[in-house]
C-alpha cells in the first residue's frame, strides 16, 4: 500500500484504541547463512509460507457463510468478484456492506487497496460492526465513522501487505498489518482463527475467497491493535 497512507494509519494507532477501548474484551528479519544444520519445523514453515503466492480459485474457498455468497456470474459472487480488484469485489459482496461503507468514508482507501499486487485482507461481516456499534454506542460510533483518521487505521490493521491463501497464513502463525500491529494465526487450514492486539479471537466465516489482487477472510469480529 502506498506509503503516506501506511504512515498516516500508523500515526493514528494510539488515538484509535483510546477511542475503541470499550469493544477490547512484527515481523523479524532474516539472514542467510551457510549451515549443515537442518532447517527447522518454524524456519521450515516461514519458508514454506514465503514460496506461496497466496493466490486461491473458487475450489478453495470455504466456511459457514459462503452459502451466504450470491450465486452463478451475479454481483457478489465468486466468478463476479474474481477478476475484479478487492475493494471492487467487496463492493458486491452481500457480507461487507457495512465494511464497504465504511472503507468509503476514508478518501482513496478504496482506489489503494485495488492498485495492490498481492495483499491479504481480513474482512469483518456486516455482524461484527453491528457489535462494534451496541459496544460504542450509537454517537461513538458515528464519531468513528466521521474520523477519516482513525478509521482508516482501524481498516489498515486489517490489510497485510502480503498475500496468504489459509494454508500460508497458517504457516507463518504471525501477520504485520498495514497499520503496524500484528495478529496471530492460530487453528487450522481447514478452520483459522486470527487474535488481534487486545487478545480478541476472530472465526473465518468464509475464507481463501479470491480476487484479483487479494485474498479475502471473511471474519466475525473487528480486530482491535494493542494499547
Amino acid at each position: 500500500m502506498k506509503k503516506p497512507l501506511r504512515l498516516a494509519a500508523a500515526a493514528a494507532i494510539a488515538a484509535l484504541t483510546v477511542t475503541l477501548a470499550a469493544c477490547g474484551g512484527g515481523s523479524g528479519s532474516s539472514s542467510t547463512t551457510t549451515s549443515s544444520a537442518p532447517m527447522s519445523s518454524s524456519a521450515a514453515a516461514s519458508s514454506s509460507a514465503a514460496a506461496s503466492t497466496g493466490v486461491t480459485t473458487n475450489a478453495d474457498v470455504f466456511g459457514p457463510a459462503c452459502s451466504q455468497l450470491r450465486q452463478g456470474d451475479a454481483p457478489g459472487s465468486l466468478n463476479n468478484m474474481g477478476p475484479q480488484p478487492v475493494a471492487s469485489a467487496a463492493s458486491t459482496n452481500p457480507l461487507l456492506t457495512t465494511l464497504v461503507t465504511a472503507v468509503g468514508k476514508v478518501p482513496g482507501l478504496a482506489d489503494t487497496l485495488n492498485s495492490q499486487k498481492a495483499i491479504t485482507v481480513f474482512a469483518p461481516y456486516n455482524g461484527a460492526f453491528e457489535a462494534v456499534q451496541k459496544s460504542l454506542g450509537d454517537q461513538a460510533f458515528n464519531g468513528l465513522l466521521a474520523n477519516p483518521t482513525q478509521l482508516g487505521a482501524l481498516l489498515s490493521y486489517h490489510v497485510v501487505p502480503q498475500r496468504y491463501d489459509a494454508k500460508g497464513l497458517i504457516a507463518a502463525g504471525t501477520t504485520t498489518e498495514l497499520a503496524g500491529g500484528t495478529l496471530k494465526i492460530g487453528g487450522t487450514a481447514e478452520a483459522p482463527t486470527v487474535t488481534d492486539g487486545k487478545g480478541n479471537t476472530a472465526n473465518i466465516l468464509c475464507g481463501n475467497i479470491p480476487t484479483s489482487n487479494a485474498t479475502v477472510f471473511v471474519i466475525d469480529e473487528v480486530l482491535m491493535p494493542a494499547s
